[in-house]
């Protein structure tokens, strides 16, 4: 996909997102403390009869589960030697399960460690990590990237900066922020708009954090900013833990889309679910969005 492909599709109306893989994936077996790429390789039927499931449900881009195959991340399981083989795998497992019907975008995301001075990741580290993942998910056919849940606007700049040094796919960024606009690491809504899309980033915008309620202000001050699509994919409302240690979100799927038909009001022009949310969840908002009967 180019650019201008991306500019097409984005101008002729919502764009619908998937929703959620991890909280899914961990339903479906996915044990705790593994590499969550590893075990998708191990078991694909979960993640396609998932991401099938997405496609049905109206979403017109789904995300590769390749959220954490970076260098850094993976050499917590003893996996950094596998970059390219994890992430190659898994953007086949996704295209296989579209079929063209949906565009994959090649997951990226934050590494947790904080950059210098606040922390010791170096920019130079971070970089490379990132080109070396962006590298491989352009060469295995990813249609478009996305940089999701980042914690900082100076880390999404990383990932924005590596992705464009060794492709030309539309890169969509998104932040995990406060439903006062700020980031848990540095810098706020506007300042992402601002700085992101003068990077050349296609679409900015938020996921997780918080529910679709909690971001109507959010939203709409990021689009007053905005010179590109504005993304919203929020969680299902705030989690509890039950008595098996499990997260329940508290916001069901007719509640999910009547908030998130309001952020798309608000000015969101690309709109999905995080955590918590299922293909139900995508349904009910294509339906909503008038985007399917």
């Amino acid at each position: 996909m180019t650019r201008q492909e991306f500019d097409k599709m984005t101008q002729e109306g919502v764009v619908l997102l998937d929703g959620a893989t991890g909280s899914n994936l961990m339903k479906a077996g996915l044990p705790r403390g593994v590499s969550a790429e590893q075990w998708v390789t191990e078991h694909p039927d979960v993640l396609q009869e998932l991401q099938r499931a997405y496609v049905e449900a109206g979403s017109k881009i789904v995300y590769a589960p390749t959220f954490a195959a970076n260098r850094i991340s993976l050499a917590n399981f003893g996996l950094e030697s596998q970059v390219e083989q994890l992430n190659t795998r898994l953007v086949k497992i996704s295209r296989e399960a579209v079929e063209g019907r949906a565009f994959v975008a090649g997951d990226l995301t934050t590494t947790g460690q904080l950059m210098e001075p606040k922390g010791d990741m170096t920019y130079e580290k971070l970089y490379h990590a990132y080109q070396e993942q962006v590298r491989a998910l352009a060469n295995a056919g990813a249609d478009l990237l996305v940089a999701e849940t980042m914690l900082s606007v100076e880390e999404t700049i990383v990932a924005l900066d590596a992705a464009q040094s060794v492709c030309q796919l539309p890169v969509m960024c998104t932040l995990s922020l406060e439903a006062d606009g700020t980031a848990m690491y540095g810098g706020n809504a506007v300042e992402a708009v601002v700085t992101l899309q003068e990077m050349g980033a296609a679409a900015v915008g938020l996921n997780c954090s918080v529910g679709p309620d909690q971001l109507e202000s959010v939203v709409r001050n990021m689009k007053e900013a905005a010179t590109v699509p504005v993304i919203a994919k929020p969680n299902a409302g705030m989690p509890s833990i039950n008595e098996k240690g499990e997260a329940v979100y508290s916001m069901n799927e007719d509640d999910f889309a009547r908030y998130t038909k309001i952020l798309v009001e608000a000015g969101a022009g690309i709109v999905g679910g995080c955590c918590g949310t299922t293909p139900d969840y995508i349904r009910k908002l294509a339906q909503i969005l008038g985007l399917r009967g």
